[in-house]
């Protein structure tokens, strides 16, 4: 007769075993990354005046006062032909942002400029939405699109268009974030470390290896006609960049992945709205999954494209898992109090080897090739804290993909960001689901205790850190972040040949300091990667 120490001792098992397969995946990336490193995407010359075509820059924007302006004065110091650079400033908001965004639309029209500040009577699609809406008001062939949250070298155009310019294959060409707050909190940190895992292990190896890969809804320049061939923008699902993405890849157009081409932006620096971020990207990417998975499968592609389609559309699946193994570890652990050497390294080491020990190889190595070795050594430390975040999300994504697979809708909800002002205002509500979080951060301190007065030294590290995530994000959630994170940032340069002095502005506020725009620190400990 089964035994409950069996029955929990097998749950604990079979988990971390479907969780090793998500484990494998995150080093078979890593493995495509080096093996195809003669395959990433060659660095273009610039393009040059009398081959520069036609390009609209287009800003979706909403509820955004802190950084709105700052977005603007970017993209408008852009090094592009005046005639045929067009800016579109696409804002739904329904607060102040609109006085401020228009007075600075009218302000370079004024000298000149090509720009529109575009306004729709209603938030139908949301960001999508406004994308389309724009596209029906300007025929350019070419399409750029950044978040309000980001800062564009003026050299952007310069560099990311020649992948367009000189292929006619090609329909999208994505750059690589990077953090103008890196540097401020411990989340922050630890995001930037997730995000360069993503920019780099995730996009390098899916772009060299010639699997899908997707455009991050920002920092990339579309060819129209890769547009229209899909379809067009789509709001059924919440990520419509990478719905779109896939339904142009499969209609034959080839996307460009620029891992050398750096734009900088703001991480969200309150665990609410980080939390809200990754609800969305992880239920987004679970309904692109169900829509898109069955199109992909009947694709006249070849085999390992539609596995790793899968992997990067279900990747979220694996959060469901983990509140399974989460609730049933520190159980498993008190059931080995009495057993063998050999069962207690049965029950540590899966977890050490399946669920960490591939992370942080994943991770650190995503370091190394955004700064060489000394940000390798000095990110390092950062790593178990990045996997205590990403454990800590648990509650969070799993949430998120139990919506999706359930078929629940719900709005868009905007990142919130704050330019480094007080950005109360804008703030997310608290919900239920930070009492869980500190409910789990509890259970683990508890568990953690347990495994030192035991002896379980093996399991110490991860029940610490499982403590340690829970604990930072929920009792995160409680405190208000601090306005004090980014630094002044340098105002971008102007376009070739153009002073580009701003004409003085109404705003309706004193205006906020900007970050610092960090360039590329290749080989250094400074700023580099999202």
């Amino acid at each position: 007769m089964l035994t409950l120490p069996t029955l929990v001792l097998g749950a604990y098992f079979v988990t971390v075993g479907m969780l090793s397969i998500f484990g494998i995946h995150r080093l078979t990336l890593v493995i495509l990354y080096y093996w195809n490193r003669r395959n990433a995407a060659a660095v273009t010359a610039p393009v040059a005046d009398a081959d520069a075509p036609t390009v609209l820059v287009q800003l979706p924007v909403f509820n955004e006062r802190y950084v709105v302006e700052r977005l603007i004065d970017s993209v408008v110091a852009l090094d592009w032909p005046r005639d045929r650079l067009v800016i579109q400033v696409l804002d739904d908001s329904t607060d102040d942002t609109v006085a401020i965004a228009k007075a600075a639309v009218d302000a370079w029209a004024s000298k000149g400029i090509q720009i529109t500040h575009e306004r729709r009577a209603d938030r139908v699609g949301f960001k999508a939405g406004a994308l389309a809406e724009g596209l029906r008001r300007n025929d350019a062939p070419f399409i750029a699109v950044f978040d309000a949250d980001f800062v564009v070298p003026s050299d952007f155009l310069r560099r990311v268009m020649g992948s367009l310019v000189e292929d006619d294959s090609v329909g999208m060409v994505q750059a690589r974030w990077t953090h103008i707050n890196r540097s401020s909190t411990l989340l922050c940190r630890a995001q930037a470390v997730l995000l360069d895992g993503h920019f780099i292990m995730e996009h390098g190896a899916r772009s060299r290896s010639g699997r899908f890969f997707n455009f991050n809804g920002t920092a990339g320049v579309w060819r129209r006609t890769a547009i229209d061939d899909a379809g067009g923008w789509s709001h059924d699902t919440l990520v419509e960049d990478l719905d779109l993405s896939y339904r142009s890849q499969l209609a034959g157009w080839r996307f460009v992945y620029r891992q050398d081409i750096e734009v900088p932006a703001e991480l969200p620096e309150d665990a609410r709205a980080f939390k809200s971020q990754q609800h969305r990207w992880a239920k987004g990417s679970i309904q692109a999954a169900r829509k898109l998975l069955p199109v992909v499968w009947k694709a006249p592609v070849d085999l390992s494209r539609k596995i790793e389609a899968s992997f990067h559309m279900g990747n979220n699946l694996a959060y469901p898992l983990m509140v399974a193994l989460l609730i049933v570890l520190p159980v498993a652990l008190h059931f080995r109090v009495r057993s063998s050497l050999l069962v207690g390294l049965a029950v540590d080491l899966p977890i050490f080897v399946f669920a960490t020990l591939n992370l942080a190889i994943f991770y650190a190595l995503s370091e190394k090739e955004v700064g060489g070795w000394r940000a390798f050594w000095t990110r390092l430390p950062l790593v178990p804290f990045v996997l205590a975040l990403g454990a800590s999300l648990t509650p969070n994504n799993a949430r998120a993909v139990t919506e999706a697979l359930a078929g629940q809708e719900s709005p868009f909800v905007r990142t919130p960001k704050s330019g480094g002002a007080d950005a109360v205002r804008y703030r997310l509500p608290l919900s239920a689901q930070t009492l869980v979080e500190i409910g789990f951060g509890v259970y683990y301190t508890a568990t953690l205790g347990y495994a030192l007065f035991r002896g379980f030294w093996l399991a110490v590290p991860f029940v610490g850190l499982f403590a340690l995530g829970f604990l930072q994000l929920g009792l995160g959630s409680l405190v208000k972040p601090s306005p004090a994170a980014a630094a002044p940032a340098t105002r971008p340069a102007p376009a070739r040949g153009e002073s580009h002095t701003r004409p003085t502005a109404p705003t309706l506020e004193p205006p906020t300091v900007p970050p610092q725009v960090a360039s590329s620190t290749r080989g250094t400990t400074a700023e580099a990667g999202r």
